[in-house]
C-alpha cells in the first residue's frame, strides 16, 4: 500500500491521531525553548553543515584514516557494501564467538538492513534493549520514529504487550509499573548476552573511537558486560576530529527532545581486557545518494527526527504509512534514492511549507529537495491518468489570463452558492475532511487593481 493508503488506516482512529499529533508537537515545542536558551544557535548550526559538507567532500580520506586508527586501537574494522553484506559480516562475528544471545540498543541501520530477522533465522535470540525498541519488537512492528520508536503506541496498549509477552499485571497503563517490569526483564537479557550490538552517532577519523548517544544507557550495558561488542555505522557517520563532537553533541539532543545533551554519551575506543571490538561500515546505497548532487546534502542528517515532530503531514498520518526505515521528510529524501518506484509517493507527502528545513540541525534543504524529487518522479514513473490529465490542464489554464480569470468567477459563485454536498462530493479528494472557504465576492487581483485605482 502506498502513503495516502496507509495514511487513511492510521486515520480511522481519530484519537490516536490527535494525541500523536498533540505528543509529536510537544517535543518540538521543548525543542524550540532549548534552542532558544542557546547563544550563537545559528552558529552553531552553519558549523555542523560546513563540517558535514566537508566531511562528504573527503569521504574517502577520513573512512580511511578512522580504519588506521580503529585497527591502532584494537578494533577489528570491517567494510559491507550493501544490508547483504552487513549481514552476513555480523552473522560470522557471531558465529566466530559461537553468540547464541544478542542485545541490541537501538541502530537505525541495523533497522535499515533487517538484521533481526536475518539473525533470528540463523537460531539467534535478538533483544532490543531500548524501551521503545522492545516495545514495538514485542508488538512484531518496526519503529514508527527514529527517536521515538513507540509514540503511536499508547500507554494500555503497552500494558496488554507486556501481560502477553511477559507476564505482567494488568495495571492500567501505569508508567512506573511497566517500566519497572521492563527493565527486570531487560536486566536479565544483558547479563545472559553472548554479544552486543550498537549503532554509532559519530565515528572519529583523529582518533579512531565512536560515539554512541543514548537517554537508557543499554548500550553501555550491553557493550560492557558482553564478552563481543559489534557496532554497526553508515559511512556518512564520520567527522574529522574529536573537537568536532562538541558542535554534534548539542545540536543532536536538542533537536530530538529539547535536551541540552543526551543523558549518556559513550566513547568507545578500544576493547576492554579479554573482550573483542568489531565495526562494520556500511555502504548500503550511500555512496549512490552522494554521487547525486541535489540530494548529497540528505547525507548531512544526524537523525535527530526533529523535522517528523513538526512536519503537519507526519505527525498526523504516522511513521509507518511510509513504509521505509526511516519515516518522515528526511526519509522521503532518502527512500527514494534506493527504491523510485516503490517509494515515489513520499515526496509527495509533505506540504512544501519548510517547517522541516527550518528546525534541521545541520540545515538541509529538505522541502527543497523532496520538490526536486517531485519533478525527477513525475518525469520518470508512470503517473495516474487523471492526474496527468489534470495537471496539463491546470497547466494550460494557469498559463491563460483571460481563461485563469473567468475559472475563478465560476469557482467563486459555485463556492458561495452550491450546498456543501455537492462541492464536497466524492471526487473532491480534498473536501474529505476539510470544508474549502466561502466564495468571496471578487478577486485578489480585482480588490489589488481596485486599492491601486483609489491610490490605497
Amino acid at each position: 500500500m502506498n502513503h495516502p493508503k496507509l495514511a487513511d488506516l492510521f486515520n480511522e482512529d481519530e484519537k490516536r491521531v490527535d494525541w500523536h499529533d498533540k505528543a509529536l508537537w510537544f517535543v518540538r515545542h521543548k525543542r524550540d525553548l532549548s534552542v532558544h536558551q542557546v547563544q550563537g544557535w545559528e552558529t552553531l548550526r552553519n558549523y555542523g553543515r560546513a563540517i558535514k559538507a566537508h566531511t562528504l567532500s573527503n569521504l574517502d580520506a577520513y573512512l580511511e584514516e578512522f580504519e588506521s586508527n580503529a585497527l591502532e586501537n584494537g578494533v577489528q574494522v570491517h567494510w559491507a557494501v550493501n544490508a547483504e553484506e552487513h549481514n552476513e559480516i555480523v552473522h560470522k562475528i557471531l558465529d566466530e564467538h559461537k553468540a547464541k544471545k544478542v542485545v541490541k540498543s537501538k541502530s537505525m541501520l541495523t533497522e535499515e538492513c533487517h538484521l533481526n530477522p536475518f539473525l533470528e533465522s540463523k537460531g539467534i535470540e535478538v533483544i532490543d534493549t531500548d524501551l521503545g525498541e522492545r516495545i514495538v519488537q514485542l508488538a512484531k512492528e518496526p519503529p514508527s520514529h527514529i527517536v521515538l520508536p513507540a509514540i503511536h503506541k499508547d500507554r494500555h496498549e503497552v500494558d496488554a504487550l507486556f501481560q502477553e509477552h511477559l507476564g505482567t499485571e494488568p495495571c492500567d497503563g501505569n508508567p512506573q509499573y511497566l517500566t519497572n517490569e521492563a527493565r527486570k526483564h531487560l536486566r536479565e537479557k544483558f547479563i545472559e548476552a553472548d554479544a552486543a550490538i550498537t549503532g554509532v552517532n559519530f565515528a572519529i577519523a583523529e582518533t579512531g573511537e565512536f560515539v554512541v548517544c543514548t537517554n537508557e544507557g543499554n548500550a553501555d550495558m550491553g557493550a560492557h558486560l558482553a564478552p563481543v561488542h559489534i557496532a554497526c555505522m553508515g559511512v556518512e557517520k564520520i567527522i574529522p576530529k574529536r573537537e568536532h563532537l562538541g558542535v554534534f553533541l548539542r545540536l543532536l539532543a536538542r533537536s530530538a527532545t529539547g535536551q541540552p545533551i543526551t543523558t549518556y554519551s559513550s566513547h568507545f575506543k578500544k576493547p576492554r581486557e579479554g573482550a573483542k571490538m568489531h565495526i562494520v561500515i556500511v555502504d548500503n546505497g550511500r555512496s549512490e545518494q552522494l554521487g547525486r548532487p541535489d540530494f548529497r546534502a540528505s547525507l548531512h542528517c544526524i537523525r535527530c527526527g526533529a523535522c517528523m515532530n513538526t512536519c503537519p503531514i507526519y505527525r498526523r498520518s504516522g511513521g509507518h504509512s511510509y513504509n521505509a526505515t526511516i519515516p518522515g521528510p528526511i526519509g522521503s529524501i532518502l527512500s527514494p534514492g534506493k527504491d523510485l518506484t516503490k517509494h515515489s509517493d513520499l515526496p509527495f507527502a509533505s506540504t512544501l511549507c519548510g517547517s522541516c528545513s527550518d528546525v534541521c540541525p545541520v540545515k538541509i534543504d529538505i522541502h527543497t529537495q523532496l520538490y526536486k524529487w517531485r519533478q525527477i518522479i513525475t518525469k520518470e514513473v508512470k503517473q495516474p491518468f487523471v492526474k496527468k490529465q489534470s495537471m496539463k490542464l491546470m497547466g494550460k489554464l494557469f498559463a491563460n489570463p483571460k481563461q485563469f480569470k473567468i475559472s475563478g468567477k465560476i469557482a467563486r459563485f459555485a463556492l458561495k452558492n452550491l450546498p456543501k454536498k455537492i462541492i464536497n462530493a466524492k471526487p473532491n479528494v480534498w473536501g474529505k475532511s476539510r470544508d474549502l472557504p466561502t466564495g468571496q465576492k471578487k478577486s485578489f487581483d480585482d480588490w489589488y487593481k481596485n486599492r491601486q485605482k483609489h491610490g490605497e
